[in-house]
């Protein structure tokens, strides 16, 4: 069985997604950024404080070449995973690759209270359209798109998407 991988920017609803699809599918999820920062036994606040975000991607990449070896996986994916285009094209090899699309207003709507993202310090709306818009070349190319700008919480409709072109890629 193929795993399931959600790519996307902070805020697409990538977590929240992966969530449903478990709950819906029996497959086990697998937040990236939660195993990163079991394994560190730090935020991610702290391993970009203490170590850089250069450091952060090292540990991001090593992760995505372990999770890609793995089947019958829902992999949640941290929103920079697309700045090395080797962890997409690991991922592409044993599963569907799905990008949440996503507008900088949505994203501000649903991270206004979060403080847990080092690269929104200071001004978060700033902060947020700079980097979706150097990024989203990077998200668009990616071959699945769904576009979750403005949908209601919880994202039902965006995990039933999910699954069905999971059980249309995966016949």
């Amino acid at each position: 069985m193929k795993n399931i991988v959600l790519v996307g920017f902070m805020g697409s609803g990538k977590t929240w997604v992966g969530k449903l699809i478990a709950e819906r599918t029996g497959m086990p999820l697998l937040d990236m950024d939660s195993i990163i920062v079991e394994r560190a036994g730090k935020s991610i606040n702290e391993i970009f404080a203490d170590e850089g975000e250069a450091h952060f991607r090292k540990l991001e990449r090593e992760l995505v070449q372990e999770l890609a070896q793995t089947e019958g996986n829902i992999i949640s994916t941290g929103g920079g995973i697309v700045l090395n285009p080797d962890n997409i094209a690991d991922f592409e090899k044993t599963g569907l690759v799905v990008c949440l699309l996503v507008d900088a207003e949505s994203v501000l709507d649903r991270v206004r209270n979060d403080d847990t993202r080092p690269l929104l310090a200071g001004d978060k709306e700033k902060a947020i359209v700079e980097l979706l818009e150097s990024r989203k070349p990077l998200y668009e190319a990616v071959t699945h798109k769904i576009n979750t700008s403005g949908r209601p919480f919880p994202p039902v409709q965006t995990a039933e998407e999910v699954i069905a072109l999971y059980n249309t890629f995966n016949s």
